[in-house]
């Protein structure tokens, strides 16, 4: 990354060419940059480390630790901690801010070894091949940090010891071998230095989580084992939990206290929701325990451009894992996968006292109507908990939202530098006279300005809504902040939607609110997998989404550090739709029905699509009619002047009239440009053998390439204007044969992605 190579280093850095110098340890990074362009600033290895891999949440881990530099404090340090602010520099690299925590914790006290297994702990629930007392280190560990995670093989030195250590996935190699003259030698592959056999006394490959350790000074290697038994002994961590961390279902049950009674069609029509909502996400999950799977292709119109009024959290995409950094599978990995959740205050990242895992443990963040209840009568000398409402008077209009905002947020202080450690947000105070803030909003709204203040980790937050009612709806609360969800239109639709005759009759309300919560979770296990991040810890206030049809200014203000490209409404539109869906909630609910939605599928009067009655017809005119080229021409018209228009960003550009054409002569033939025309990559059996070879000839006439898609291709097709020039290798190598690579123009090697045997592609 130093833009040079391996051997040209003694050549620049005259140091290594001079006798004198010597060392017991060194620590090499040689490799090519990846998802950056070269530059010195970010060669490694940097102060401590060498870093092969990408921390997928470190933008959580920038953000939490920006946090908690209000409350950092150590003896070592004293006055001059405010010196060393801020300790993450967010311009750097991924590799640069993992170097500065490991440096400060470090400094601060700790050891190499224990540092490293704070930030990229091992995975350690439900092993049972671990000791308790290793397990109880690294439960105690997370309610101080959450784990920087993301595929990694990181060397460490403090220039007296030096070790390794791999991501809890193991999704880095590393191998490693001692000899008898005392060398030992770790890198990412074997044969990286010429050791002879005959020398070589032990050799082996780091492990998914551990550790290799070698104690320079005392002269021997330290294995993970006994690495984490002497970190465990360190301090009686099970017994400071079994004290002070409270689990939820230890807490008393209380007796509900009487909520703002609201008709169920009133509530569900004030928060946007449909008869898809029900019909097609919400019984399905209940009856498969499972969140629905649907066909790829969204022809849906971006949020921005809708005319449905969609909720808030539409107006952000998910970001995924790609290019050197690979997914994960939450179904064959699942052991190394977590939705424990912590809610409650955090305290000095720099000590360790029974207090620092004082806060409330959860299985998952999803919270039961009864579970919340406790929580929020939860006895005082346990946490303090407070609700704050995130409703607005329907009076004040739009320009209402953006004051209760502001006072939100003075609530939110003033509750916190009272002692109050959970704070919930709750719109169960809807009404005919309140309109409910967009939950997402508010939680990132009150999140940020915690952050602002520096008194963010003094509580945990818990968002009461009515408003989320899909899994990504979900993510993107926990994304901005949220340490658990009640979700509790959704709950209260159980027994509803039982009554229609969607769910079973026999099935008893608790089981049913049971399979709601194993499918949501199965759902958030996707989400985070797909970004390669193995635990809900590290997900929470991640903020890994892309804004799209956003206002810059609410962007920055309140959503900040979000990715945001193109802008778009602010909070006057956001309000107006809030009162809009409000108003056809009262006063006539009881009896008003659902919209139908038409998200997944057209509906008369719902979600715009692209592919409509009107552009399937005047399509299927056009390739069966007499008329052809003047059926053709309308179905381009439609497309082109309404559907694009409506559903796309590209349907917003224009070419600007007052430019100067380009002469013909200076523009490339039509055929070559054509040859840069590419069909999408789609399997024979996601299409048709028809409809597939009826692409490949078409590219092959207009002189592009076609796609086979990842699952092979007839041989009978290798040698005439049926065949693909582009042939793809994903990771299940369907249909992959030597004959099939090479009657390939081009070769598109697939990288943890593609569909799994009776799965399909997700």
């Amino acid at each position: 990354k130093g833009m040079l190579t391996a051997p040209q280093l003694p050549r620049f850095f005259s140091d290594l060419r001079d006798p004198r110098l010597e060392s017991s340890l060194a620590v090499v990074h040689s490799r090519f940059s990846t998802n950056t362009f070269p530059s010195w600033e970010l060669a490694h290895p940097y102060r401590m480390t060498a870093h092969n891999g990408e921390i997928n949440t470190v933008r959580g881990n920038r953000n939490w630790m920006r946090a908690r530099e209000e409350q950092l404090g150590s003896p070592l340090f004293g006055d001059d901690i405010k010196k060393l602010l801020p300790i993450l520099n967010g311009e750097l690299s991924d590799s640069a801010s993992l170097d500065a925590m490991l440096e400060l914790l470090l400094l601060s006290g700790r050891s190499l070894p224990h540092a490293m297994s704070m930030l990229i702990p091992e995975a350690y629930q439900g092993r049972r091949e671990l000791s308790e007392e290793v397990r109880d280190f690294f439960a105690y560990h997370d309610s101080l940090i959450e784990p920087w995670d993301g595929p990694a093989a990181v060397a460490f030195t403090d220039g007296r010891s030096v070790g390794a250590t791999l991501d809890r996935n193991g999704l880095r190699p590393g191998r490693w071998l001692e000899t008898r003259d005392g060398w030992v030698v770790f890198a990412s592959e074997t044969g990286v230095l010429r050791v002879d056999e005959a020398d070589v006394i032990a050799r082996g490959r780091l492990h998914p989580g551990k550790l290799l350790f070698v104690d320079v000074e005392g002269g021997r290697v330290v294995g993970d084992a006994e690495l984490k038994a002497g970190l465990a002994a360190r301090r009686p961590y099970g017994k400071w939990r079994s004290e002070r961390a409270v689990k939820i279902e230890d807490i008393e049950d209380r007796s509900p206290r009487v909520p703002r009674v609201e008709p169920l069609r009133a509530k569900q029509l004030a928060f946007g929701w449909s008869e898809e909502d029900l019909g097609v996400l919400l019984a399905p999950m209940v009856r498969s325990s499972a969140e629905p799977t649907g066909s790829m292709g969204n022809d849906t119109a971006l949020a921005v451009l809708s005319d449905r009024r969609p909720p808030l959290f539409n107006y952000f995409k998910q970001l995924f894992a790609q290019v050197t950094n690979p997914a994960i599978d939450p179904i064959r990995e699942s052991i190394v996968m977590s939705l424990q959740a912590c809610v409650g205050p955090e305290i000095n990242l720099l000590g360790e006292t029974p207090d620092h895992c004082h806060q409330l443990v959860m299985s998952q963040p999803i919270l039961r109507n009864f579970e919340l209840e406790k929580l929020r009568q939860v006895d005082h000398q346990v946490f303090e908990a407070r609700t704050v409402d995130i409703t607005w008077p329907v009076a004040q209009g739009p320009e209402g939202m953006e004051a209760r905002l502001e006072e939100i947020c003075q609530e939110a202080s003033d509750w916190v530098n009272d002692g109050v450690t959970i704070l919930i947000l709750s719109d169960r105070n809807l009404g005919a006279e309140r309109a409910a803030l967009p939950s997402l909003l508010a939680t990132a709204v009150v999140h940020h300005h915690l952050v602002r203040q520096g008194t963010r980790l003094r509580c945990g937050l818990v968002v009461e809504s009515g408003e989320a009612r899909e899994v990504h709806h979900i993510a993107c609360l926990i994304g901005y902040g949220a340490a658990a969800v009640n979700p509790y239109v959704m709950i209260e639709s159980l027994s509803a939607i039982q009554r229609e005759g969607r769910l079973p009759e026999t099935l008893d309300r608790a089981e049913a609110v049971d399979a709601l919560i194993k499918a949501i979770g199965k759902g958030l296990l996707k989400v985070l997998s797909k970004m390669g991040i193995s635990t809900i810890r590290s997900y929470t206030g991640a903020q890994i989404f892309e804004a799209i049809g956003l206002d810059r200014q609410l962007v920055d203000r309140h959503f900040t550090g979000t990715p945001s490209r193109v802008g778009g409404i602010g909070l006057d539109v956001l309000a107006g739709e809030a009162l809009d869906r409000h108003a056809r909630a009262y006063p006539a609910a009881t009896s008003a029905l659902l919209p139908s939605g038409g998200v997944y599928a057209w509906r008369r009067g719902g979600e715009f699509h692209g592919w409509n009655p009107e552009t399937i017809a005047t399509l299927q005119h056009a390739a069966h009619g007499e008329e052809e080229p003047e059926a053709y021409e309308r179905f381009q018209r439609y497309v082109n002047d309404v559907a694009v228009r409506r559903s796309t960003l590209r349907g917003l550009l224009r070419f600007r009239e007052e430019v100067q054409p380009v002469p013909i002569d200076e523009v490339e033939p039509a055929a070559d440009i054509a040859k840069r025309f590419k069909s999408g990559g789609m399997s024979l059996g996601a299409l048709s053998p028809e409809a597939h070879e009826t692409l490949a000839v078409a590219m092959n006439r207009v002189g592009g390439k076609s796609n086979t898609g990842e699952g092979g291709e007839d041989p009978a097709r290798f040698h005439d204007e049926r065949r693909s020039a582009i042939k793809q290798v994903a990771s299940g190598r369907f249909g992959v044969t030597i004959d099939y690579l090479v009657n390939a123009d081009e070769l598109q090697i697939k990288i943890a992605q593609g569909a799994k045997p009776g799965e399909g592609g997700q």
